[in-house]
């Protein structure tokens, strides 16, 4: 989505970087190994479970891939999802009749003749299972959004909210059927920086492991090179910038994110007022998260080089059975 015009970033664009600098960052420091506890307790939890939900970020659908899900737990029927932002049509109301199909047409070895559903939700931290959950809840049960009986499940913007396999939630009647949360699990090896930086911006680590500063920096130099300039509307810019000093320090100012800073002269120490670039780095990371930059595909590059490896990414729900 193009928010101005083109010749008002013509004269940055000829600036603008053609490749993000990835020396000095150390993938292993950002994330915690492989979880693997987190996916035995999801292995454990099979022989109670009918069909798997698996989450994923329509914002990186082939970086916020896990293939040990379907390495581990792919014996079971298999419904993806893609949540978030506005990338994604997503409608919770298909998910109920999907499941159910696909749990009908499958061998219930382990259920008799129960009528009942139990599904596993999965997905890398911070994908959206649990919002999935409350949203499944409120459409089929008619719980209030914010009423402490209808929230089943905790959610935040940070991963790691879920640590544990949850007890069984009811999310619908007609069919009775129930799903288990389950802890984010990522893959046990992330093949770039780059795709570091991508599940980062995400929220699937804690920001502070990167650097807000980092991933602001990426994060502008991707909105540059796919020429989404929500970011120069939002904060009132004027124009585009490659520069993530000089926008982060009008982010600042336009929002009042200032801090005083003590400054040691030869005539004893001064207080100068100065942009507070962490401030301004946190807020473009929420207003990306938050959708207020518009659609953003951080993916978009590798599926223009690789588009049947991101076929099934670009539906709102598809069925792998």
């Amino acid at each position: 989505m193009r928010l101005i015009p083109r010749a008002l970033c013509g004269a940055a664009r000829a600036a603008w970087r053609e490749s993000f600098p990835l020396g000095g960052h150390a993938v292993a420091r950002w994330f915690p190994g492989h979880m693997a506890k987190g996916l035995k307790k999801m292995q454990s939890s099979l022989k109670l479970v009918d069909c798997i939900i698996e989450v994923h970020d329509a914002r990186i659908p082939l970086s916020g891939r896990n293939p040990l899900f379907q390495e581990t737990l792919g014996l079971k029927p298999h419904l993806l999802v893609l949540n978030k932002m506005d990338l994604a049509d997503l409608k919770e109301r298909q998910i109920v009749p999907m499941v159910t199909e696909l749990v009908g047409s499958s061998y219930r070895y382990h259920r008799g003749e129960s009528l009942e559903y139990c599904i596993m939700v999965i997905g890398v931290p911070n994908v959206g299972k649990s919002s999935l959950i409350n949203s499944l809840r409120r459409q089929h049960l008619r719980k209030a959004p914010f009423c402490p009986a209808g929230k089943a499940t905790r959610v935040g913007g940070e991963p790691g909210i879920t640590r544990a396999v949850m007890s069984r939630i009811q999310v619908c009647e007609r069919p009775l059927m129930f799903l288990l949360d389950t802890p984010g699990v990522l893959a046990p090896r992330i093949e770039s920086v780059e795709t570091g930086l991508k599940l980062a911006l995400c929220g699937t680590v804690l920001d502070h492991l990167v650097g807000e500063e980092t991933l602001a920096d990426y994060l502008l130099y991707t909105l540059n090179r796919h020429e989404l300039f929500g970011y120069v509307q939002h904060y009132g810019l004027g124009e585009a910038c490659d520069d993530i000093v000089s926008v982060l320090k009008r982010v600042a100012v336009k929002l009042g994110k200032t801090q005083k800073v003590k400054v040691l002269t030869g005539t004893g120490d001064v207080n100068v007022i100065q942009p507070n670039y962490p401030a301004a780095a946190r807020d473009f990371l929420r207003t990306f998260r938050s959708g207020l930059l518009g659609p953003v595909m951080l993916d978009r590059d590798t599926l223009q080089s690789h588009p049947s490896a991101g076929a099934q990414g670009h539906r709102p729900a598809e069925t792998d059975p």
